[in-house]
């Protein structure tokens, strides 16, 4: 009798968790959250969908991840004439060589970063500008760096307007960090990297999380999430994918300096005739 009990309480308990959080997504959708400058658009039953299908159905579990990613217009950051295609469970191209990665991957990052109100996060390939609006849904402190400047440009823009403003975007080089906003409870890498980035680590904090996609170019790819623990990296979990490379910035051409002074003709050698 007691075991049906249990059971019975569990199964109501499950109901009433899987309610308030449909009524908790409801309401992200409505605007609640960080980006609650936009309005209603016709992509809410395909954003939830999207939830539902791809994510529960999956292994992401952290309510305010599946909240923050029923909230966020997935189809307002990919270019327009693939927006019907947003909440697809694919990455789509955004331009540049560049790329959105699968609603799934975004989930499963985010849900490795283990983001809570106030924590300090910086996001290094900020692309279209979609995981750093999902993380601002979690924390109102984002960092968001991007190597190439039209990508940074559109995604600040795109992010303000959609009522993301106090994400920083900065057109850089990820592999330096943001040390003077350091240090970070999460970094989120979107973009494969051969190995850590010394920075990255340097810039973590205590009990910090890392998540970040490893493998070299053309190779087979992990997606790694690692933890600060005593000034070490701790393996906590991985995963097979494919990202675009994390690419560096071109090292600066060194300055023309002034010609070098002429060479003196070369004076009668041994044996040569005299003049």
């Amino acid at each position: 009798m007691r075991l049906r009990i249990n059971h019975s309480v569990k199964r109501i308990m499950r109901i009433i968790s899987l309610t308030l959080l449909g009524g908790a997504m409801m309401l992200a959708g409505l605007g609640v959250g960080a980006g609650s400058a936009r309005a209603l658009d016709g992509f809410e039953d395909a954003r939830q969908a999207m939830v539902a299908r791809q994510l529960q159905r999956r292994d992401i579990t952290a309510p305010r991840v599946l909240i923050a990613m029923g909230a966020v217009p997935r189809h307002r950051f990919v270019p327009e004439a693939m927006a019907s295609r947003a909440y697809g469970d694919h990455p789509l191209p955004i331009g540049e060589g560049q790329t959105i990665s699968q609603p799934y991957i975004v989930a499963l990052m985010t849900q490795w970063a283990e983001v809570q109100p106030g924590d300090r996060v910086l996001e290094v390939g900020t692309g279209s500008g979609y995981q750093a609006a999902v993380l601002a849904e979690l924390t109102d402190q984002v960092w968001s760096i991007e190597l190439l400047p039209e990508l940074a440009r559109r995604a600040a823009a795109r992010l303000k307007e959609l009522g993301y403003g106090r994400v920083r975007v900065r057109c850089g080089d990820g592999y330096r960090g943001w040390p003077e906003a350091a240090p970070f409870d999460a970094i989120l890498v979107t973009a494969a990297a051969p190995r850590v980035p010394p920075a990255l680590t340097a810039q973590l904090k205590e009990g910090g999380r890392l998540v970040i996609p490893l493998g070299p170019p053309g190779e087979p790819q992990t997606l790694m999430r690692y933890r600060q623990v005593q000034g070490k990296l701790l393996e906590e979990a991985s995963l097979a994918v494919r990202f675009v490379p994390l690419v560096r910035p071109p090292a600066p051409k060194a300055a023309p300096g002034p010609d070098p002074p002429e060479a003196p003709e070369p004076g009668p050698g041994p044996g040569a005739p005299a003049r």
